[in-house]
């Protein structure tokens, strides 16, 4: 223990003496540590820490494989037959995703979020009550009334934590409700909310409309197989009570926190490796300057040697230096990493689940304090035990004889040095091509047309709560009157309502072709509706046929728009304009009522699933045309889209615009207002966060090989000093020496970049799916990132060699 503290004490002197090569080594360790502690804090939050609820191993997320509409949500029906598996199953939950929130209506109008559950979703998720009770089942059976449940945070925020609020009675969407109890304080749901209202199902329902999701809690001692084995026989029994369903579906569970998580692990492993070769460069750059220094010191060791000091003593003394450093860096680093990923959260939001908004949720545990303790050490370690081991070895007698100047100069410890700046090198070029084709494929995703114009768009949305709002004609009555009002301001040119924006169209239903038999499990595509000037406010082309006008409403022959995309896939060799499709029919009540809709125009498809995706077939319909089951199904958890085309900038007018929309709706608030360009930005945040994370990445591989570079470099030329001297003095010319050195420094360069071009093609390969209009083998790439690499190399090479080629050679030749 004493020894151990000689060491240290020791080691700290030597970093004081030398505040040059201490700040050196720290920047570079900090800089690795930290950028390997950012990206474990996501993947600690995202993937590894339990979810906060009781049981949450055994909580499990329902879904359908369906060859009609892929998508994760499920209907009334489907949720009974779930809920009559008791045998796997200890509860079974609904939920739908939040939506755009409730109205709180009254004197100061809000709209919160807000989410429809069955009255089991409580006991599921272990939810806490603060104050008085959650759902009874009675409560969630049809005019079972109007009653809610309020979050903690909503309550103290918008009610002052008014003890008394039980009982109460609060406006939503102009119409009472009455507070039954109050969740605590730290529950926190998924999806989050501030509200939540029973779903009252019909017990008989035959209602095959997909709208909300299913949670459930698997019975202890029940695996995952046994559930799945036994939701394959209930799906067989379903369809033979169900047969106007798709008989092709079938039922499955997955872990919860996997359905949470989607498909950001492969993402998040990836960046984890990525950053992991930015401090192994650190760490041979480290490991270079300590046997540089190391050598320095070979006289020192030498002394002590003959002093009596062992070779493991020696060794000793060298590793603690080497993790006192890389602990130190661990400190600077776990700071910068923690602050460094908080800020890049929030300057590019990635959509990363549980993470929280703009990194929120991110905190320092012990799992990301135990792993940035295990990667100092291990790092210290790593880099310390080359220059130590080469120390021990060091030939006493030699070593006493030999010039402070000369120590150091032989081809093993130059061997060790080159081998490290190679690896630099060639790792440093394996992320600066990572994050070339990261950028290439940015670029790539924003040259892609949208299939509508978002310049000069604000967009607002308003909860659709309210009795009012169940049917296609008081929505379509308050579309009219908002539109009117936006229409006569000064500033607008035209406005429009949807359920949806054009990019982010998420419903999908099956249709049937009137005179053609088309397999059901084909006929399928995406649904959303719209007002008249919807088309015109995002310029969105009609190729064929005519648009929506005011007089397509209830009551009305039954139209509908089609995108080019749906078009050729169904008909392919005629004109579909004056064709009849029939929407939904076989759903159940929600399309109960619904008639042939007559094909009125085509128009241009549009990227309605992200921009790296191809454009999916859609179907539109007029909002004044929705079947009053379907409205009445969507009209608590969709939104009501307000757009509006300006002939400036959208800002500007976004007081008198919500102004007029409150005064519309008679007192509705609005929410997520946003210019459509600022939607657009945020199309593509796990892309551009994936670029920015490799470039800043590659960025300091590309500075830490160039200072590894430098640093050897200068080291070489300071050492062979007398050499250049008795050159110059034998007749080489300057020009000959400054080949020389930049010769010896561009050869380890070009055998890096080599290495790096031959990893970089396979390594590559596991970004593939990240790519969008580029291949992993990309020439651009390529070829850029090595030009970038050497170029700098270039630089780093070329300053020592000028400082060589201007060696006065009777000076050299006194350094002796």
């Amino acid at each position: 223990m004493r020894d151990l503290r000689n060491d240290i004490r020791h080691a700290l002197q030597m970093f004081i003496k030398n505040p040059g090569f201490t700040i050196a080594a720290i920047a570079a360790l900090a800089l690795g540590i930290g950028a390997n502690t950012a990206i474990f804090s996501v993947v600690n939050t995202v993937l590894l820490k339990p979810l906060a609820y009781p049981d949450a191993d055994r909580m499990v997320e329902f879904g359908t494989r369906s060859a009609v509409i892929a998508n994760f949500l499920s209907n009334i029906p489907e949720f009974h037959a779930y809920q009559r598996q008791t045998s796997v199953f200890k509860e079974v939950a609904a939920y739908d995703n939040a939506g755009p929130g409730f109205n709180l209506t009254g004197e100061h109008p809000e709209q919160v979020h807000g989410i429809h559950v069955t009255e089991g979703y409580f006991r599921l998720y272990g939810a806490p009550v603060a104050l008085g009770r959650t759902f009874t089942q009675q409560e969630d059976q049809p005019h079972g009334g109007k009653v809610v449940v309020m979050s903690y945070g909503l309550w103290q925020r918008k009610f002052g934590g008014d003890p008394g609020i039980v009982g109460k009675s609060i406006s939503i969407g102009n119409e009472p409700y009455t507070v039954v109890g109050v969740i605590g304080q730290n529950f926190l749901s998924d999806p989050q909310a501030d509200l939540w209202m029973p779903f009252q199902f019909q017990a008989a329902s035959t209602d095959m409309n997909n709208f909300f999701q299913i949670a459930g809690l698997l019975q202890p001692g029940v695996t995952l197989d046994q559930a799945n084995a036994q939701l394959k026989l209930a799906a067989a029994q379903f369809h033979r009570d169900y047969p106007q369903g798709d008989p092709h579906q079938e039922f499955s569970i997955t872990p919860l926190r996997d359905s949470i998580v989607g498909d950001v692990r492969q993402s998040l492993f990836i960046m984890l490796g990525a950053v992991s070769l930015v401090l192994l460069i650190a760490c041979a750059n480290v490991a270079n300057l300590l046997l540089v220094r190391a050598t320095g010191r070979k006289r020192e060791f030498a002394i002590r040697a003959a002093l009596g000091a062992s070779r493991a003593r020696i060794i000793r003394q060298l590793l603690t230096e080497s993790v006192l450093l890389s602990v130190t860096g661990g400190i600077v680093g776990l700071a910068l990493g923690f602050a460094g990923v908080r800020a890049l959260l929030a300057l590019s939001p990635t959509g990363l689940p549980r993470v929280g908004a703009d990194g929120s949720s991110l905190s320092i545990d012990w799992r990301v304090l135990a792993f940035t303790l295990v990667v100092s050490l291990a790092t210290g370690i790593l880099f310390g035990l080359v220059p130590a081991f080469s120390a021990a070895r060091t030939d006493l007698n030699t070593t006493l004889k030999e010039s402070s100047s000369r120590s150091g100069t032989g081809f093993r410890h130059g061997k060790i040095r080159s081998l490290l700046i190679i690896s630099e090198v060639s790792l440093a070029l394996v992320l600066l091509i990572g994050s070339a084709l990261l950028i290439r494929t940015f670029i790539a995703l924003r040259a892609v047309s949208p299939g509508f114009d978002s310049h000069n768009v604000l967009t607002l949305e308003m909860s659709m709560t309210g009795e009012r709002l169940h049917t296609a004609a008081g929505v379509s009555q308050l579309s009219k009157q908002g539109r009117d009002r936006l229409n006569a301001l000064p500033g607008a040119e035209l406005s429009a309502t949807s359920v949806w924006l054009p990019n982010q169209v998420d419903d999908g239903l099956p249709f049937q072709i009137l005179g053609r038999s088309v397999d059901k499990s084909k006929a399928g595509a995406r649904f959303t509706s719209i007002s008249p000037g919807f088309l015109q406010v995002f310029k969105i082309p009609l190729l064929r046929g005519r648009d929506f006008n005011e007089n397509d409403i209830g009551g009305k022959p039954g139209v509908v728009l089609i995108t080019e995309g749906l078009a050729k896939a169904y008909w392919p060799n005629e004109d579909p304009v004056g064709q009849h499709i029939l929407i939904g029919g076989d759903i159940g009540p929600t399309f109960a009522g619904e008639t042939t809709r007559t094909i009125v125009g085509i128009v241009e498809d549009i990227h309605n699933n992200g921009l790296g995706k191809p454009p999916d077939p859609m179907m539109i319909v007029p909002t004044a045309q929705v079947p009053d089951g379907y409205q009445a199904a969507y009209s608590d958890t969709s939104a009501l889209v307000w757009v509006v085309r300006t002939h400036s900038d959208p800002h500007s007018l976004i007081p008198t615009v919500t102004e007029q929309l409150r005064i519309a709706s008679h007192g509705f608030p609005v929410a997520h207002v946003r210019t459509m360009d600022e939607v657009m930005g945020r199309s593509t945040p796990r892309e551009g966060f994936n670029m920015l994370l490799l470039c800043i990445f590659g960025g300091v591989a590309l500075a830490l090989a160039a200072i590894g570079i430098y640093g050897v470099m200068a080291y070489t030329v300071a050492q062979r000093t007398q050499e250049m001297g008795i050159r110059m003095a034998l007749g080489a010319d300057r020009t000959a020496i400054l080949k020389l050195v930049v010769w010896h420094g561009m050869r380890l360069a070009v055998i890096g970049v080599a290495l790096g071009i031959a990893a970089a093609f396979g390594l590559t390969r596991l970004i593939a799916s990240f790519l969008f209009g580029v291949n992993s083998w990309d020439p651009a790439a390529f070829l850029t990132a090595p030009l970038i690499l050497t170029a700098v190399a270039l630089l780093a090479v070329w300053l020592p060699a000028a400082r060589a080629s201007k060696v006065d050679p009777a000076e050299a030749l006194r350094t002796e």
